[in-house]
């Protein structure tokens, strides 16, 4: 990067992190620490947006569009449905109770060892989250500085944990507006100067047919398949319930909405994020669709991991390695004029010529592809634990080499907002759930409330540590977006089970929820190893899908427990 880009990019994040210390000064009892000021509606919009959309959004999204088109869009179709459950049913209990954390309703509807089950799992779960949340923008410095990933790893969570555990939620909250505002803008202008670079004779409605007849506008699928992570029915039911689990008892979350003036503010900054978040997500989807449409032009690299791709030129198969980068060569200037017949019949509205050169056109992108995965099995083969997997290099590698001057800088700094304003909500929740759930209920009930604000700030900086050590040491999954769904799916259903049973299902008790939870977590860390096995044929469901079956399993479990071991059970506050 140029020195321009460089100034750029720590100006804003030293400022950020500036304004976050500054802004919440004389923070000084724990209410105020844990819940905020009042905060309004249009805020907590934005903080629960900026909470979601870590440095992944930003930096995978692009990338699972540019290999697998727009479908990933229809992971968030069940969202503005989750938003109106959460406000109708969830915020008025959270409100009338006045907790800290979610999880101290549970001990009012059922008892301790329920609620701390749910608080253990999210603890678990959110401190796996908040590792790959650094982790992501890591992976940026370590390739621009030659850093190890440990120093990179170790820069990032550092940042955070300044304000973060400087202000509590209210740095978190009032932080977050300044980088929801460089996040957007930042990708807007990367979509607006990525469609500017394509060439003098391809219009954007041009560059959208391009897209389509190669697959990648494929917004909506209507059939029904298990199997398939990202379809209509997966999004407005296994989705549905994930953003059910995350809004409605996640913490981090949770957390957001709390601090609002009133319930009114709280629900409306939720149906601000129901209505706002699909229309962010398409935009980003959209950017990586349109790097794609780029790349049809310009020349690709076949391994977008540069300095795996520089080592490779260097290793025992370097002269394979560049066979492969031969024929890949000789296949884009086909396929580039193909693309150029594609988009001439276009122009002139020849339907049959399209269908012709679509077919011509895919059938060459067919032949790119074979070549990449060459490339990358021969990369495993050569470099033992290189991580032949580079969906998450596609956008960093058009940035660094196409944008212009300062525009570099700023959309590095749109990833490392994004990972600042989800760690850092992330690594608030941790801290008060830790102090709130275990420490202040269990170990230490009497001492002042000094006594538990230093607490909170010191809980909050060892989960801090604990997400640096365990990002230092993790690896790539297929892509990043997908790791952190995967992980939620994993352990929210269960947590969401246990609510909807204090909600809706006033007859099951605490000793049933407690083991029908633990036996619904059990089958889906069951379901998914069969799924890991699924090219022996054994097993397969998209991930997303685990979600509405461990919540219903955890209400079906209660009710066959309820008659064998349950207690009476407690009417809801």
């Amino acid at each position: 990067m140029s020195t321009i880009d460089w100034i750029i990019l720590f100006t804003t994040l030293i400022s950020i992190v500036a304004y976050g210390v500054w802004k919440t000064r004389g923070t000084n009892s724990m209410d105020s620490y844990l819940r905020g000021d009042s905060t309004k509606w249009w805020t907590i919009g934005l903080s629960i947006m900026a909470t979601q959309a870590s440095a992944i959004t930003f930096l995978s999204t692009p990338g699972q569009a540019y290999t697998d088109g727009m479908r990933f869009i229809q992971f968030y179709f069940g969202l503005p449905i989750a938003m109106i459950i959460i406000s109708v049913f969830f915020l008025p209990m959270y409100y009338k109770l006045k907790v800290y954390t979610a999880y101290e309703f549970l001990e009012n509807r059922f008892d301790l060892k329920t609620r701390l089950l749910a608080a253990f799992i999210f603890l678990v779960q959110r401190g796996l989250a908040a590792g790959i949340t650094i982790y992501a923008p890591a992976i940026i410095l370590s390739t621009l500085l030659g850093w190890r990933l440990g120093y990179t790893t170790t820069v990032i969570g550092l940042l955070v944990i300044i304000y973060t555990v400087s202000g509590g939620t209210k740095a978190v909250t009032q932080t977050q507006k300044q980088q929801m505002a460089v996040m957007m803008g930042g990708m807007i202008l990367a979509g607006i100067l990525v469609i500017t670079s394509l060439p003098t004779n391809v219009s954007f409605f041009n560059a959208m047919h391009i897209a389509g007849k190669m697959g990648k506008l494929n917004v909506v699928n209507f059939e029904f398949d298990l199997s398939d992570r990202y379809n209509f029915w997966s999004g407005m039911t296994g989705a549905v319930f994930l953003f059910m689990s995350y809004f409605g008892t996640d913490q981090s979350q949770v957390q957001r909405y709390l601090s609002g003036k009133s319930l009114t503010e709280s629900r409306l900054g939720l149906m601000m994020n129901g209505l706002l978040k699909v229309p962010m997500q398409f935009i980003i989807l959209f950017v990586g669709v349109m790097v794609f449409v780029f790349y049809q032009y310009n020349q690709p690299p076949i391994f977008f991991n540069e300095p795996i791709r520089q080592e490779m030129t260097n290793s025992e198969g370097a002269e394979a390695f560049q066979k492969l980068q031969q024929n890949y060569d000789q296949v884009f200037q086909e396929k580039k004029l193909a693309i150029n017949g594609l988009n001439q019949s276009v122009i002139d509205g020849n339907e049959s010529s399209i269908i012709e050169s679509s077919n011509l056109v895919n059938d060459l992108q067919l032949k790119s592809d074979a070549v990449r995965n060459e490339a990358k099995e021969l990369i495993g083969k050569t470099l033992p634990g290189a991580e032949t997997n580079d969906k998450d290099y596609i956008f960093m590698n058009f940035v660094m080499n196409n944008l212009p001057i300062g525009v570099v800088g700023l959309l590095f700094a749109v990833i490392f907002s994004a990972a600042m304003s989800s760690t850092s909500s992330e690594l608030n929740a941790l801290g008060s759930t830790t102090t709130i759930d275990f420490y202040k209920r269990n170990i230490n009930k009497t001492a002042v409330d000094k006594h538990y604000l230093h607490s909170s700030k010191l809980f909050t900086l060892l989960w801090g540590i604990i997400a640096i050590l365990f990002a230092s040491y993790l690896s790539l999954f297929e892509n990043l977006i997908q790791a952190v769904n995967l992980i939620g799916s994993l352990f929210y259903p269960t947590v969401l089970g246990i609510f909807v049973v204090a909600f809706f299902f006033k007859q099951i008790g605490s000793n049933a929820v407690f083991y029908a939870a633990l036996l619904s977590q059990a089958v889906i860390i069951l379901i998914h190893y069969l799924n890991t096995l699924e090219k022996a044929g054994i097993f397969t469901m998209g991930f997303l899908w685990y979600n509405a079956l461990g919540c219903i399993l955890v209400v079906l479990f209660g009710f066959i427990l309820q008659p064998m071991i349950g207690k009476k059970a407690r009417n809801t506050p």
